[in-house]
């Protein structure tokens, strides 16, 4: 089984590859489903891994339909992600109704080209998933991150299972959400080849309570998260 770790912060893609993950997802502010990461963040990891580093093309949180101007911001992320040395991207385009968005992700996919492409989980949103999954197929995605249309990978598995066995063989169904070391058993066993999982922890990192908060409740703003090395190869040794 292919474990992917979406990683936060180079910390995080460092420990993903010490505890014995395949490769990264690599994304900046997972609190808001992840956003794409600096480039400062990009060059480290891509120059300190040897693992193959995914990154998330996402230009901001919130839905998946992009103005003109920010899609053309997504196209120079990828072209730079290509410039170097990444070796895939995780990106995808809805319309307004939640609809794939097929000329604008098609567009992406082959922007990315020879990089692998993974649509990521705006795929949940769709209302009609498996056509949306046989119009990425037909574009030539390599696979598609979902939770099964559900908060967590694990309540959408009858989803999970069902795409699997009518369309594995032509693109990678990659459960993801939730995922994490009491139920990654459950993934391994119906079959999947590849799991996505962040094993993040909270790490308190202040001694003082900031004086205001940005986000409502500063005591929370004294934490960072970040993949836990330990919890990794726990899960690591648990599928392989």
């Amino acid at each position: 089984m292919i474990i992917e770790i979406c990683a936060n912060s180079v910390e995080s893609a460092l420990n993903a590859e010490e505890g014995g993950a395949n490769r990264i997802e690599f994304c900046g502010e997972l609190s808001v489903g992840g956003i794409t990461p600096s480039y400062g963040m990009l060059v480290r990891a891509v120059e300190q891994l040897s693992i193959p580093v995914f990154v998330l093309i996402r230009p901001r949180s919130g839905n998946f339909t992009y103005s003109d101007e920010e899609f053309e911001v997504m196209k120079e992320d990828i072209l730079f992600c290509k410039k170097i040395g990444c070796s895939g991207i995780v990106s995808g385009v809805l319309d307004a109704d939640n609809n794939l968005d097929i000329d604008r992700t098609r567009e992406l996919v082959e922007l990315s080209k020879p990089l692998e492409f993974t649509f990521h989980r705006a795929f949940d949103w769709v209302s009609q998933p498996e056509e949306a999954l046989k119009q990425l197929i037909e574009i030539g995605c390599k696979r598609v991150l979902t939770s099964g249309q559900a908060e967590k990978a694990i309540d959408g598995l009858s989803l999970l299972k069902k795409l699997k066995s009518k369309y594995g063989d032509s693109i990678v169904i990659m459960p993801g959400s939730g995922v994490n070391i009491d139920n990654v058993l459950e993934f391994r066993k119906d079959g999947f080849s590849e799991i996505h999982f962040s094993a993040s922890s909270a790490y308190k990192n202040l001694t003082a309570t900031p004086k205001i908060s940005f986000n409502g409740n500063a005591s929370d703003e004294s934490f960072i998260t970040k993949s836990d090395l330990t919890l990794i190869k726990q899960m690591v040794d648990k599928v392989k």
